[in-house]
């Protein structure tokens, strides 16, 4: 079988001919003539409508999909058609796009493998450049962008990562519905201006339709989901309350550690971070006897590893009123132990009770380990490229990751 009817079986475009193939042994790659088929009139690229020519252009290069580690590259005369309505134009190519130098079909191809490795790697495997990838990254995300359906999302979840070095966030918008859950909205920093961008995409009707958002409790995003989203539950992220509390029981653990080495006492908090923050249920046997020699001791820390364990039990109620009830009398209990560290964390509930209680309002349907595995993703493919230097290319690999864009139709699927 002929190169030349092979690539016609799974490329072909009604109007252009496949004229002949050829090696070129130095170079390791094959070139294929392409002609427009007799009687066919040129495209302009403005309108879209079918002209008369007006003369041609020098020859150009596309880059088609490599075959057997030889590079693949189309050689087209390009048209110039005399528009009625744009005046003169050079003609739009079914096979590619614009200026870009990459076939529609290898662009397409590029990027499903750039999901799969890193951007470098994939550059690497077909012998091509880092840019190349990116610019056929950043065509399928936009295509996908584009014709992607929001539908009527009933449930978001909000958090910030880290990207960079320092002090740099990036918001991150996900709709967490049962069956749906995928990356909505990336925004550069975590304020109330980049917040509201994503209400200003999606529109004020879809906004009133949002029924539930899982956030933490960054003020930013409270006043912003109460401003826009006036329906919906804010239901606080679980995940970041247990780590309000840790944060204080290890303040708490590392102060006494640090007083008792001071007097001259035995150190019997040492080693006993993990075991003091973890769950039971995740304990290792050693901590496990490591706990329990220090539960022994009338200590500060232990009063509130005590104090954990008993707000443990809130997530076991169903109804917002005894749940309610539960956070009350917990917080008194609290204020009551003169441990300040506590005292603020219970502080901290009591001003967002309301907030928590929604999600014994939502009926336990929405938490935040939705958000926290979708941060874990957007995680690993800002890892896979150690770090990107602009935000422009870190927002087109996290869409293009668990954003799951539709992606552009194509004439044949390649493996």
């Amino acid at each position: 079988m002929l190169l030349t009817r092979l690539i016609n079986a799974c490329h072909h475009f009604p109007g252009f001919v496949y004229d002949r193939a050829r090696l070129c042994e130095t170079t390791r790659s094959i070139e294929i003539d392409v002609r427009p088929r007799k009687g066919s009139k040129p495209i302009c690229s403005c309108c879209n409508r079918p002209g008369r020519g007006y003369d041609t252009l020098a020859q150009r290069r596309f880059e088609f999909i490599p075959i057997w580690g030889f590079a693949v590259i189309l050689l087209y005369t390009m048209r110039r058609v005399d528009c009625r309505q744009c005046g003169v134009k050079v003609e739009t190519v079914p096979w590619a796009i614009g200026k870009h130098t990459l076939t529609k079909a290898y662009m397409l191809f590029l990027a499903q493998w750039a999901r799969k490795l890193s951007w470098k790697e994939t550059a690497c495997s077909f012998r091509t450049s880092w840019e190349k990838v990116f610019n056929a990254v950043e065509w399928v995300v936009q295509w996908g962008l584009t014709h992607r359906d929001l539908g009527t999302p009933r449930a978001l979840g909000v958090d910030e990562i880290q990207y960079g070095r320092g002090h740099n966030y990036l918001t991150l918008v996900y709709q967490i519905e049962a069956g749906c859950t995928r990356l909505l909205w990336v925004g550069q920093e975590r304020t109330k201006e980049s917040f509201a961008k994503f209400f200003a995409m999606i529109g004020s009707q879809l906004c009133e339709k949002v029924e539930f958002v899982c956030s933490d409790m960054w003020k930013p995003y409270l006043e912003m989901i109460a401003l826009h989203c006036p329906n919906a539950l804010n239901i606080l992220d679980r995940f970041h309350i247990v780590a309000k509390m840790n944060k204080a029981i290890d303040e708490v653990r590392a102060d006494e550690t640090r007083r008792m080495t001071r007097d001259g006492y035995e150190p019997v908090l040492k080693k006993s971070r993990w075991c003091l923050l973890k769950r039971r249920e995740n304990l290792t046997g050693k901590q496990r006897v490591r706990l329990r020699d220090v539960l022994q001791y009338n200590l500060r820390t232990v009063r509130c590893y005590l104090l954990k364990e008993q707000f443990q039990q809130l997530w076991d109620y169903s109804s917002p009123t005894w749940a309610g009830k539960f956070i009350d009398q917990w917080c008194t209990d609290v204020m009551r132990s003169r441990i300040e560290p506590m005292k603020k964390f219970a502080r901290t509930v009591r001003s967002h009770r309301e907030l928590i209680l929604n999600y014994f309002r939502a009926r336990k349907q929405f938490s935040s380990g939705i958000v926290e595995g979708l941060n874990n993703k957007a995680k690993v493919t800002m890892r896979k490229a150690y770090g990107f230097r602009t935000f422009r290319a870190t927002e087109i690999a996290l869409y293009h990751a668990p954003g799951k864009l539709p992606e552009p139709p194509s004439t044949h699927t390649f493996y």
